[in-house]
């Protein structure tokens, strides 16, 4: 393999659209290729392997968004640059943008499951950014979505969402998939109990909450974070001498109830491990555990009969599946008695048979990097991937997984922060979570008052505007910049947050009602308002919801301040 695309092969180029070159080949001997670019759809055929290089110029090109970015958001260098994409993990999309947030290159894959190389960055030798695709033989024709240069990554990442869904006959999402989550992950580790989860479950109730997720340590042997235990998926009856009775306990409270479960992993201690281990010759990264290979169809059966056992055992109304992407350590391995070669495909087979089996009325929850398009039928929660007290990660991460999310509730990552805490440092984790579904996993049994207060507010703000920040119109800005200013609008009203001191946009032509978030440490924020005067009243709160100032305001076009205490909100209603 070539150090840099420069020394690969040449290939001729053809132009796409927006000075975007193409080239398609194959490296199958003897296999001829085309394709056809029409309404923006790219196809390409071949009886082999393909390969799809697309370069633009660089130009004003600042950063390149995908899903597997993490924190590389600028431009990477060609050398550099990989992902490996596939049904349980990413998936194949990216943008190109300038300076100005506006894209150079959007693309996203029509099917999501072929495992794909994707290799893309700064062409020094050529001064362009290029994005190649190499794609296994057997998934011709490839389809791949590409969109005319739009204004910001999210306009583009939308409207190739949309034209992903119109052919996929997706059903509506559940309502209990857009609650708010009681999650005992953080707030208890594996150190589980029936009383305690019930007396959290209770206040989780009250506060607005409407779903418990049982996490790990609900099991034998869930202790000492290690997974040596896992693959039997029975309770532990010193934690929970009886599980349906504690779970029909919590569902008498209101609150569904989910229990977290990793059935493509098994380790030693289990007593189906000496069955199965046959079928798992790779160790997991979770350790003391081996990950199963779904391309055995032993396993898939095993994975459907363990999901739907717990189901039906214990009245569970769904469950957190965890681990998926680590069948992806079986990803171009070779191995005996596969029915099937490429990891997306047996995944595909293994979930079809899954949600057969469990029926459309359980939930199930999904976390990065699994929440691709490919999976949009398989989960109703998104979650973001685990990042504890981070409220950064937590607010990029969300606004990264709505990118892609062409059905489905996107969900914060669980939420902690230091019982010791003031109240404003303990709000900035839920409000790094409000543009998606807020999940809480503090004890909350152990919070003060007035932290309890807290999260009682900032859970009624979110589910008086959660039609914004889950059905509206989201723009949060270059991802590079880790979304400082995300506004998400629907109609006459408009939800802004701000995590940065950067100035806000306040269009009074073209909204009526303000929500304005402040997460930043200063104790105002800076307003441009654009689209003419305006008398709005105010009503401003501090973080634990306390009123602190009602009033009427001229704004008046250009800049001005609006005090704002730290973790607090801002409403600016206009005459009607």
């Amino acid at each position: 393999m070539s150090v840099t695309t420069a020394g690969l092969t040449p290939a001729p180029t053809e132009h796409l659209l927006d000075g975007v070159l193409l080239a398609v080949l194959t490296h199958t001997p003897g296999a001829s290729v085309g394709w056809t670019f029409d309404g923006g759809v790219l196809e390409v055929t071949s009886e082999g392997d393909l390969e799809i290089r697309l370069s633009v110029p660089l130009k004003d090109a600042v950063g390149f968004w995908h899903p597997d970015c993490r924190w590389v958001r600028t431009l990477p260098a060609d050398w550099a640059g990989w992902a490996h994409a596939s049904l349980v993990k990413g998936a194949v999309a990216g943008c190109l943008y300038d300076s100005h947030g506006e894209t150079m290159l959007a693309y996203l894959a029509e099917d999501p499951v072929p495992e794909t190389i994707v290799r893309f960055g700064v062409s020094e030798e050529n001064q362009t950014f290029v994005v190649h695709l190499g794609i296994p033989a057997g998934a011709s024709p490839y389809r791949l979505l590409v969109e005319p240069r739009s204004r910001s990554v999210a306009t583009a990442m939308r409207t190739l969402r949309g034209r992903l869904r119109l052919g996929l006959g997706l059903a509506p999402v559940q309502e209990n998939a857009r609650v708010p989550v009681y999650s005992t992950w953080y707030g208890f580790s594996q150190r589980v109990d029936a009383a305690s989860v019930e007396a959290e479950a209770e206040l989780a109730a009250e506060a607005g909450c409407g779903v418990l997720i049982m996490d790990d340590g609900w099991q034998r042997f869930g202790n000492g974070r290690g997974y040596a235990g896992v693959g039997d998926w029975l309770p532990d009856e010193t934690k929970f001498p009886d599980f349906a009775g504690h779970v029909a306990k919590i569902q008498g409270m209101g609150l569904k109830y989910l229990a977290w479960v990793a059935p493509l992993l098994v380790g030693p201690e289990a007593e189906c491990f000496g069955a199965l281990e046959p079928f798992g010759p790779l160790t997991s990264r979770p350790p003391g555990a081996r990950v199963l290979d779904p391309r055995r169809p032993e396993v898939r059966a095993h994975v459907v009969k363990v999901c739907a056992k717990l189901i039906a055992d214990y009245g569970l109304d769904g469950l957190k599946i965890d681990f998926l992407d680590d069948a992806m350590a079986y990803a171009g391995q070779p191995g005996e008695g596969l029915d099937v070669a490429d990891v997306g495909a047996a995944m595909r087979l293994m979930l079809d048979d899954l949600l057969d089996a469990l029926g459309p009325e359980v939930l199930i929850e999904l976390r990065q990097p699994y929440i691709g398009p490919g999976m949009a039928a398989y989960g109703e929660m998104l979650r973001a991937d685990d990042c504890p007290a981070d409220a950064t990660a937590n607010r990029v991460q969300t606004i990264d997984a709505g990118l892609l999310a062409v059905r489905g509730a996107v969900h914060g990552d669980m939420l902690m922060w230091d019982e010791a805490a003031t109240p404003v440092s303990a709000a900035r984790q839920i409000i790094a979570s409000l543009h998606a579904v807020p999940q809480i996993s503090a004890r909350l049994t152990r919070l003060d008052a007035e932290q309890r207060g807290m999260v009682a507010f900032w859970l009624g703000q979110w589910r008086r505007l959660r039609h914004l920040f889950l059905d509206g119109e989201v723009e949060p800005g270059r991802p590079d910049e880790l979304y400082p200013v995300i506004v998400a609008a629907r109609e006459d009203e408009c939800a802004i947050t701000v995590s940065a001191d950067h100035v806000v946009p306040v269009d009074t032509a073209r909204f009526r009602t303000f929500t304005l978030i402040n997460a930043t440490a200063a104790g105002r924020l800076v307003l441009e308002i654009g689209g003419g005067p305006a008398t709005v009243r105010t009503q401003i709160f501090d973080a634990c919801g306390r009123i602190i100032d009602r009033s009427e305001l001229r704004l008046e076009p250009g800049l001005c301040a609006l005090e704002v205490p730290p973790s607090g909100l801002a409403i600016l209603e206009g005459s009607p």
